[in-house]
């Protein structure tokens, strides 16, 4: 089955199989929330970490939106076609990000990866989706929400904010931007370019390491807002994504 066809498959039968997974957290455990303060972005310097991305503040942040007709993206989606071979991202929005990094390509340095954040799963499963678009195969590991998302900490976001102090996560495509050290270690700053995320940078929307995250089927711990990693992965996600490769955060 194509990209084309996986496409139309109906969201009936996105639910089907998620019922049929027979995967129960119904008691699953529940890790602490960030225990630290919410984090500000420290001002941007000139190093050799980040000169390779300095320009990417500079930058017109404005992309073209996806309006494509049937015809052109399904020549777009058909040249994708190899990607995630073990289908374990959801179709439909691995489509609408294939066809929005096809349409604005000259504004993404880093071509090597493209991510997917599914804030639609629970937080006991892998849902940030790392995609090497070369190769096709997908990394697939987990990821915290904000605290303003999921207000019982049962694992699922319920809610989504662009405003700063709602502690919430922000749907929309970004760009992985520069790197820098901060209470987290080695952290990386995103760009929002959608209308729903554009005040990430300013509200300090990073992708780091935390303690409150882990590689097992948990209810992971909340963050400020950041879609943080396991520790243990830090390092290998940042160098992946970072220097301006697109992740797109969706939840259906």
């Amino acid at each position: 089955m194509n990209l084309i066809t996986k496409f139309s498959v109906t969201a009936a039968t996105f639910l089907t199989l998620a019922a049929c997974s027979g995967q129960d957290y119904s008691n699953a455990e529940k890790l602490t929330d960030d225990p630290e303060t919410e984090q500000t972005l420290p001002k941007p310097e000139m190093t050799d970490q980040t000169a390779d991305v300095a320009d990417v503040e500079a930058e017109d942040t404005a992309m073209v939106e996806v309006n494509a007709n049937a015809s052109d993206s399904a020549a777009i989606l058909q040249k994708y076609d190899h990607l995630d071979p073990k289908r374990l991202i959801n179709t439909k929005a691995l489509a609408e990000a294939v066809l929005y990094f096809e349409k604005n390509q000259s504004r993404f340095k880093n071509k090597k990866y493209i991510s997917l954040i599914d804030f639609g799963k629970r937080s006991t499963q892998a849902r940030f989706f790392i995609v090497n678009m070369s190769s096709g195969e997908v990394m697939a590991i987990h990821t915290a929400h904000g605290k303003g998302s999921d207000s019982n900490h049962d694992g699922y976001a319920e809610k989504f904010s662009n405003k700063s102090g709602s502690n919430a996560s922000s749907l929309g495509y970004y760009r992985a931007a520069e790197t820098y050290y901060g209470k987290h270690g080695l952290s990386l700053k995103l760009d929002g370019l959608s209308s729903t995320n554009s005040n990430a940078r300013a509200r300090a929307v990073v992708i780091h390491g935390a303690s409150y995250v882990r590689e097992s089927s948990v209810i992971q711990g909340r963050s400020w807002g950041c879609p943080a990693v396991a520790n243990n992965l830090r390092d290998k996600v940042v160098g992946l994504l970072k220097g301006g490769s697109l992740i797109y955060a969706f939840a259906n």
